[in-house]
């Protein structure tokens, strides 16, 4: 079995090596800030949500099915859906029987997806703090492999794997907007760049929860609301990637539900692309003004996931 440390560049490195055949390297798209009226440099966008699964939440999927002994009673996890659906693509990419509990917030849309990859899914509770309590249960009683959602060695390096492919892609951007839920994605990207490019987290207004937990200087209970609340929810941030945080992040902002949503929008008039919420939540804070680039500054925007509810993106 591979041993997997704290996030450092070498691990991540180590780590994209390990899964790279098993994961897309999606693609980077340069747009006009123009199209969307904007007066910045041009807008360099990851597409993040072209991932399998759709989002990046296989990137750690696989890194801990690949790093991990599993036993015969397979894995567990516990998702907003997001993190819930790359596992069980995972599991069955690789053979491994994934039971999957969520919350009744989970849209229909990942729970079809979760179904569809021959997960067991038990819907449990109304947030992803409720689900993951059952989990840790079912985990214990079963001997099966718990994959956390963000606050696990393993899920780190892998997200970390993501700002290891981005820098190869684009190495002079000096800005990147990343949205933030339990902060396992923006914890291994920082920790692959480490201070070389300026991060800046993004969360939903309704659920700060690093925002909160940097207020009071370590991880602390949030509100775990709003639109994204199956994806950038989870009450408060994992105590592994908090450190990184305090070091290699430059700020948190917040957006309203009404400017993910005009976000999701955005992306979808002028790119094409159907992004949930919580993957339009990194680009609603430039077309919201939550950040402001200064003149010339050259802005990275993941789009983290594709799982949006079906929904009429015009309306």
């Amino acid at each position: 079995m591979t041993q997997v440390d704290a996030p450092a560049r070498e691990s991540i490195s180590r780590t994209y090596d390990l899964i790279r055949s098993y994961i897309r390297r999606t693609p980077c798209l340069e747009t006009r800030a123009e199209d969307f009226g904007l007066t910045s440099a041009p807008l360099h966008f990851k597409l993040e949500l072209l991932q399998h699964s759709g989002s990046f939440k296989a990137r750690g999927a696989f890194t801990n099915l690949l790093t991990r002994d599993v036993p015969a009673p397979g894995v567990v996890a516990a998702s907003g859906g997001n993190h819930g659906v790359a596992v069980a693509y995972a599991a069955q990419k690789l053979g491994v029987p994934a039971r999957i509990f969520i919350p009744t917030i989970t849209s229909p849309s990942k729970v079809a997806r979760l179904h569809a990859y021959g997960a067991q899914v038990s819907i449990v509770g109304e947030r992803y703090a409720d689900a993951l309590e059952v989990s840790e249960i079912w985990a214990t009683e079963t001997g099966a492999v718990s994959i956390h959602a963000y606050d696990q060695p393993e899920t780190l390096l892998g997200q970390g794997t993501l700002g290891l492919e981005w820098e190869n892609q684009e190495p002079d951007l000096d800005t990147l907007l990343i949205a933030v839920g339990g902060g396992g994605l923006i914890g291994g990207v920082a920790g692959w760049y480490r201070g070389r490019v300026k991060i800046v987290g993004v969360e939903p207004l309704a659920a700060p929860t690093l925002f909160k937990a940097l207020e009071a200087g370590c991880p602390v209970d949030a509100e775990a609301g709003g639109v994204a609340a199956d994806s950038l929810a989870p009450r408060r941030v994992g105590e592994l990637m908090f450190p990184l945080a305090q070091q290699f992040i430059e700020r948190v902002v917040l957006v309203t539900d009404d400017a993910i949503l005009e976000a999701q929008r955005a992306l979808w008039n002028m790119l094409r692309i159907a992004p949930e919420p919580g993957g339009a939540a990194a680009f609603s804070a430039l077309l919201s003004g939550a950040y402001r680039p200064s003149q010339g500054e050259r802005i990275g925007v993941l789009v983290c996931g594709g799982n949006p509810a079906t929904m009429d993106f015009a309306r």
